[in-house]
């Protein structure tokens, strides 16, 4: 199945967590593909955040979707998340973004996630890696491109 996974950071060495993530993940197919990394304003979640850095990674997995989200949170604690806060700082967060064909309403596994289409943070990446599965206008809709180029910033192309 081909799969995309956001991955965002905002505590310690941000670049190097996301890094080792991608490293992991490439472990199930060595042809992941990862965005340009942005830097974002962080979305709700308490005040005085650090900014986050942000990628998505697409990937080709015979893993069905639970096991993936299993393997996702495994990267995240060993990267030393902790769950203190809903959208609090972090060093690694790992989201389903898309998994090809499947649909999930389940309280803890949502696909398509369910906040993606809002957020400027995945959006842009994951137009740099897959342009057709952005709605067109999504600048527009979440304020403007001027709004949205101040909102993400790319720092780092793809390798």
């Amino acid at each position: 199945m081909r799969v995309h996974l956001g991955l965002g950071s905002n505590l310690g060495d941000r670049a190097e967590h996301l890094a080792r993530a991608v490293e992991r993940l490439r472990a199930l197919d060595p042809e992941l593909a990862r965005s340009p990394i942005y830097e974002t304003a962080p979305v709700g979640g308490p005040r005085g955040q650090a900014p986050y850095l942000n990628c998505v990674v697409r990937l080709d997995t015979a893993l069905e979707p639970r096991a993936l989200l299993a393997l996702a949170q495994q990267i995240e604690s060993d990267e030393g998340r902790v769950r203190a806060e809903r959208w609090g700082e972090r060093t690694l967060d790992i989201d389903v973004l898309l998994v090809e064909g499947v649909r999930s309403d389940d309280e803890d596994l949502v696909l398509p996630h369910p906040r993606m289409w809002e957020r400027a943070f995945v959006l842009a990446p994951l137009e740099d890696l897959d342009p057709d599965l952005v709605p067109s206008g999504w600048r527009d809709r979440l304020g403007g491109p001027e709004a949205v180029s101040r909102a993400v910033r790319r720092v780092e192309g793809a390798p």
